[in-house]
């Protein structure tokens, strides 16, 4: 298994899984900077690693007229404060080739969107920076048709490379996790991040946008990490009901701990096991 440095937080490695969380999108700089500083005391407590997440554009919303984020500009600058006055290491989405540069001057970490996993001029753009790309695998692929997304990505000499399940559409306004997923890109020996917040989401579930059933996140959280992972993927906001983007599948603050409490405990047994399995 490689082991992927994201600033100082490693996946891949034999320590507690590591998180990845943030609200879904920059929505002022204040929120931001107040979400930021509540995850980093919550990690440094509980002794994991975290990289804080936002979308300074999310460019895939069900409506043409949905929140989309400030901007790039705006939103690296936002994401620049969290990097130097918190000290935490940041990633966000990338949508087109002509954004890549100077995202990369700002994040530690480039994503690809999931509904971006194959697109080639976006993913070789992406490891040609020699940053860290956490590549999503998209709703409609199939967990072994993600080394595509890989070989485009490594073909520029970068495997500095997570894969993020997501879960699966079936269309009719519905994601599936299917639990294999998780076991199948980790024999890609690529470390393996498990997104529970977007696998809960009810795609265009709500008309103009997507609904969702946050009420699941911790138990397939808790299904992934007896399954094996390097990482979660939560997007969290002080009062989802009110929250711009994704705030039906977006975790309250104040539910994170109990939460990850049980997770955590749940992979120090899996890793008790050399293989990952319960019963080797």
């Amino acid at each position: 298994m490689r082991s992927v440095a994201v600033g100082p937080v490693r996946f891949g490695g034999s320590g507690p899984l590591n998180l990845i969380a943030g609200p879904c999108a920059i929505e002022n700089e204040d929120l931001t900077l107040r979400i930021a500083e509540f995850l980093k005391e919550l990690a440094q407590e509980l002794g994991i690693g975290l990289v804080f997440k936002a979308s300074y554009d999310k460019a895939n919303r069900t409506s043409v007229s949905s929140f989309r984020g400030p901007g790039q500009e705006e939103g690296l600058r936002i994401l620049q404060r969290v990097k130097d006055e918190l000290e935490l290491p940041v990633v966000s989405d990338v949508h087109d080739v002509t954004q890549v540069t100077s995202a990369a001057d700002v994040l530690d970490m480039l994503q690809i969107p999931a509904f971006l996993c194959r697109q080639t001029d976006l993913l070789v753009a992406a490891g040609l920076t020699g940053k860290p790309v956490n590549l999503k695998k998209g709703q409609f692929l199939a967990p072994w048709d993600i080394e595509h997304g890989i070989n485009k990505i490594a073909s520029t000499g970068n495997d500095a490379i997570l894969l993020t399940e997501r879960g699966v559409s079936f269309g009719y306004n519905n994601l599936v996790t299917d639990m294999r997923s998780l076991v199948i890109m980790r024999d890609t020996g690529y470390p393996v991040i498990f997104d529970a917040t977007h696998s809960v989401q009810l795609p265009g579930g709500a008309g103009a946008a997507s609904a969702g059933q946050r009420q699941y996140v911790g138990a397939l959280s808790r299904a992934a990490a007896a399954t094996g992972i390097d990482g979660l993927f939560w997007e969290v906001h002080e009062n989802p009901e009110r929250a711009l983007c994704d705030g039906a599948n977006s975790l309250p603050l104040v539910q994170l701990r109990p939460m990850l409490e049980q997770i955590l405990a749940i992979d120090a047994i899996r890793k008790q096991w050399p293989t990952g399995e319960a019963n080797p």
